[in-house]
């Protein structure tokens, strides 16, 4: 008769700082995302060159600045509708990420499945954004999603092969 058997993180303690890393990432973004959604959720029905105009004056940026007219470039295609639906999906990205990193946090061996499945899914994107148009910054993000793609396959290898030899 084959015994199942179920593994905690306190007994894959010689591992756990991946994880822990991984876990602190997915929560830090996700809370980023929060704030970003309200941000936008609370901007939904301002005047948007008030807003930016107003947040000019308090950190004295030069009205001249090249990237600050970058900024109001993309600024002026957004509407209420357009901001709302940004809320609503960076809402539905943050729980995402706080679902993999509180998932993560705790040890569950879903939240390492649940992190493979929908960080490898963003793979094909972000491999289509490099070639249509290539930055140092998306290279990067590529390579940590990856990464840790590997090494939770590696984790949960690991950890069924020590289940594997454990059972009599």
């Amino acid at each position: 008769m084959r015994r199942v058997t179920t593994t905690t993180m306190s007994e894959r303690a010689h591992h756990p700082r991946g994880l822990m890393i991984i876990a602190a990432f997915k929560l830090l973004k996700g809370l980023a995302l929060l704030a970003v959604g309200f941000g936008a959720h609370s901007l939904a029905h301002k005047d948007l060159d008030l807003v930016v105009e107003h947040w000019v004056d308090v950190f004295r940026v030069d009205p001249n600045n090249h990237y600050l007219h970058g900024l109001l470039e993309r600024f002026a295609d957004l509407d209420p509708h357009r901001l709302q639906q940004l809320s609503i999906g960076t809402f539905f990205y943050a729980a995402v990420l706080l679902t993999e990193g509180v998932g993560l946090a705790l040890g569950k061996r879903w939240a390492e499945y649940f992190t493979i499945i929908v960080t490898s899914s963003f793979i094909p994107l972000e491999l289509y954004e490099i070639f249509r148009h290539t930055t140092v910054m998306k290279v990067v993000l590529l390579l940590i999603n990856v990464a840790v793609v590997w090494y939770l396959a590696l984790e949960l290898r690991r950890v069924k092969n020590g289940a594997e030899e454990q059972t009599p």
